[in-house]
């Protein structure tokens, strides 16, 4: 059974977000942030985070961007919090994209993928929304968000 697995890293400590990983088996963290340069974002700036899940962990890395949230539709959502809306237009997004292709090719290059993204909790946030959608496309799709 095919399974994939989420994160989110804000407010959580290094050492809480790798274990996480690395008790869940993960053998590739897939950045599906759209903004993943930002000062701010401590260990988990692209270059930073790629180089330690690899180097460090033996995890492998990917960004693509093509599956996260396009500019305006995230500063939508930032501005007046409409849920329902966010996730209907971020899924009309992804099919317009083919999203399921690209999840196809991940889930057969990893047996263990993570999406990553910067919300603490899976529930309103476009990682869950992702995954919801491969799972609507690949048969037998099990879901873990792990949560440090």
């Amino acid at each position: 059974m095919p399974c994939l697995y989420t994160i989110g890293y804000q407010k959580t400590p290094l050492s809480a977000f790798i274990n996480s990983l690395r008790k869940a088996g993960v053998d590739a963290v897939i950045d599906v942030r759209l903004r993943n340069t930002s000062h701010l974002a401590g260990y988990t700036k692209k270059e930073t985070l790629a180089f330690l899940l690899t180097e460090g962990f033996g995890i492998a890395y990917e960004h693509l961007p093509e599956l996260a949230p396009a500019d305006e539709l995230l500063d939508a959502y930032k501005e007046g919090k409409d849920w329902e809306r966010y996730r209907t237009e971020f899924l009309a997004l992804l099919e317009a994209r083919r999203a399921e292709s690209i999840g196809q090719v991940v889930l057969s290059r990893y047996h263990k993928p993570c999406l990553l993204c910067a919300e603490p909790k899976a529930a309103h946030c476009h990682r869950r929304v992702l995954a919801e959608y491969w799972a609507d496309h690949v048969p037998d799709l099990s879901i873990t968000h792990l949560e440090p």
